[in-house]
């Protein structure tokens, strides 16, 4: 084998492993916890939080009046055009990967380029399946016994929803919070 044929079949390797990494970070929970405090009488920030919700298409399912907590779950869809993307992603490197094995097998003939067939729907219908779920939103007020005029709440969410809410609401709820949402990880 030559060092362009090791060259090329490493880099198509690594092409798989991206798109593997890339289908598993896809589906992957992000729920976070988060306590942020309002300067409003609970039941104003309770009633924005669930007309805002409602607008979202959050339906509530649940709560429970002694634990003060609210629940509300809703559906995640899938993007049909990413979908299609990696799809196209998947059965070029699919090709790839067939053109390599080509290279350094010829005794096999053109067959492996059929890997294209398997590769592109295949992963497409992975992120498909995996990306389409339930989400749940868990709103549980706090107990503030030296202010009730302030609002104190652990929100449980999808990190992207919780980000949504702060930007949308914060200046109509007055909300505060530490700033975690917005700290990326690196």
């Amino acid at each position: 084998m030559t060092y362009s044929l090791d060259s090329t079949l490493l880099l198509t390797i690594l092409l798989s492993i991206g798109l593997f990494f890339f289908l598993r970070a896809s589906s992957k929970d992000r729920t976070t916890v988060v306590e942020i405090t309002s300067s409003q009488k609970p039941v104003e920030v309770l009633n924005i939080m669930y007309e805002w919700l409602q607008l979202r298409g959050w339906k509530q399912t649940g709560g429970d009046f002694d634990k003060r907590i609210l629940i509300f779950k809703g559906q995640v869809i899938s993007s049909k055009l990413l979908a299609i993307f990696l799809s196209l992603l998947g059965g070029c490197g699919s090709c790839a990967l067939g053109l390599v094995i080509i290279q350094i097998f010829p005794t096999l003939g053109w067959w492996p380029i059929l890997l294209g067939l398997i590769g592109g729907p295949f992963s497409g219908m992975i992120y498909f399946k995996k990306s389409a779920r339930e989400e749940k939103f868990e709103l549980r007020l706090i107990d503030s016994d030296d202010n009730k005029e302030m609002t104190s709440m652990r929100l449980r969410a999808h990190r992207d929803e919780l980000i949504s809410l702060e930007n949308e609401l914060s200046d109509r709820l007055d909300l505060k919070s530490d700033g975690s949402l917005f700290k990326t990880p690196i």
